[in-house]
């Protein structure tokens, strides 16, 4: 049976459990103060995640950070398989010792081994070294085969999300529907509050197409409309609506989130000196058809900005990624400040930085939910972090399986006042009863319904 671990609230300890169905049991080697055995149900193990992501999820500032394993999800979902994974990169010139490279630069960054997007960024790195020297004939051989492996990049993560739009109805419903309570959970914060900042690592248009499905504006930096192009200089935008009968004072409106690509996405290409977003369907097979436009006539797969691609100078290679990683830090390096992680294995040494500097701030706090751990590196990184009362771990698949956390463990994906009355009466009652009963909550709700918010 596959192990569990949970750390929230006050375990000093990381807790480990096995599932059976929907019963749970303790380690031998794992105590809980807030259980009487060592067996519990879902009824113990909800009471006891759900209130504390709730509170977490209202602090001043809160971001997601979504990594691979969400992609992975939601096509398991759909089709019932994972995505498909990364193959590696075939080439007849330099392939030993862009390999070799490749796996030194996955050792250095914890990984047991390298992958695509380690070769093609020592592949980029080396033609750059080719040109410098002036050896054209190898450089331009080189220039050939990582267009046709960037192509083939592209198609592997086109083929994602080929698989989820092609699925079953009924099956990608379910998918589409679990993908938009995950992201509306985080994303219903008032108005008064800091915006949500989404944050992912994945090169396709997985959030997109759930937020577009579940009405969350995404703001980023791309302007514009029929060809966005990224700006460096973005304005903290934001959208603002005048209640009716009142003039002159807009608020915040609901349901917006910041969002930012971290490693680039398939459908961002190199235009001269700007980057713009091209009209890319969500589960197009391949990419070629859609750079046939004016302005993109001399774009190829090489031209797509995903990070292994370190395009055609130093400068273009910083140019977006140290925008998007600073708006990272300065979104998640402040006080009260809490970043989710899920499906993130903490492969990528850039982001782990930002997340070691932010916890230096007492009142943040990290929340890792993973599905499996199968290198052991998210608790390599806990243990490095050194912080266990600022992190909370949710590891394993009675946990972090999107479905179950969606239903059972993420706060009530809605903004309404009758729940925030009810609780705050709640609240008041436990001071003479700790442990309401079921009647005493329904007699909340139907008090004189006094506005506590």
């Amino acid at each position: 049976m596959t192990a569990n671990t949970l750390k929230i609230r006050d375990d000093h300890q990381p807790l480990r459990f096995t599932a059976e169905a929907d019963a749970f049991k303790l380690e031998d080697s794992s105590q809980a103060a807030w259980l009487t055995g060592k067996t519990f149900g879902l009824k113990e193990l909800r009471n006891r995640i759900e209130p504390w992501l709730t509170s977490l999820f209202q602090s001043e500032h809160l971001s997601l950070l979504a990594g691979s394993g969400l992609t992975h999800a939601i096509h398991y979902l759909a089709v019932g398989k994972g995505a498909v994974g990364m193959g590696a990169l075939a080439l007849s010139h330099h392939q030993t010792e862009i390999n070799q490279a490749a796996e030194k630069a996955a050792a250095a960054a914890g990984r047991e081994k390298g992958n695509l997007e380690d070769q093609l960024r020592v592949a980029n790195e080396l033609l750059r070294g080719l040109e410098i020297l002036q050896q054209k004939t190898e450089a331009d051989a080189l220039r050939t085969e990582l267009k046709t492996g960037m192509r083939d990049f592209a198609k592997l993560i086109l083929k994602s999300e080929e698989g989820i739009a092609s699925a079953a109805e009924d099956k990608r419903k379910e998918a589409f529907n679990t993908l938009v309570t995950f992201l509306m959970s985080f994303a219903s914060r008032t108005g008064a509050r800091d915006r949500l900042n989404i944050f992912t690592t994945n090169y396709d248009r997985l959030i997109e197409a759930g937020a577009e499905l579940a009405g969350l504006h995404l703001l980023d930096r791309f302007l514009g409309n029929l060809m966005p192009i990224f700006r460096s200089s973005r304005l903290d935008l934001d959208m603002h609506y005048n209640p009716p009968g009142i003039r002159g004072e807009p608020r915040y409106l609901e349901g917006v989130a910041r969002y930012t690509k971290l490693h680039g996405s398939v459908d961002w290409v190199q235009t001269g000196k700007n980057i713009r977003r091209i009209g890319l369907p969500f589960g197009a097979t391949c990419v070629e058809p859609y750079l046939q436009a004016p302005g993109l006539s001399a774009a190829s797969a090489h031209e797509l900005m995903i990070y292994p691609n370190a395009a055609k100078d130093r400068e273009t290679a910083d140019y977006p990624y140290v925008e998007l990683f600073r708006d990272l830090a300065a979104a998640v390096c402040r006080p009260n400040s809490t970043l989710v992680t899920y499906g993130y294995s903490f492969g990528d040494e850039h982001i782990n930085r930002v997340i070691r500097d932010m916890l230096t701030s007492p009142s943040t706090h990290l929340v890792v939910i993973s599905c499996d751990d199968p290198l052991g590196r998210v608790m390599q990184t806990y243990q490095e972090l050194g912080r266990p009362s600022q992190i909370s771990l949710l590891i394993g698949p009675a946990l972090a399986n999107l479905t179950t956390l969606t239903e059972h463990y993420l706060p009530k994906p809605a903004i309404d006042k009758t729940t925030f009355r009810m609780s705050e009466l709640l609240k008041q009652r436990m001071v003479t009863d700790p442990q309401p009963t079921k009647a005493a909550a329904l007699e909340a709700g139907a008090s004189d319904g006094s506005d506590f918010v």
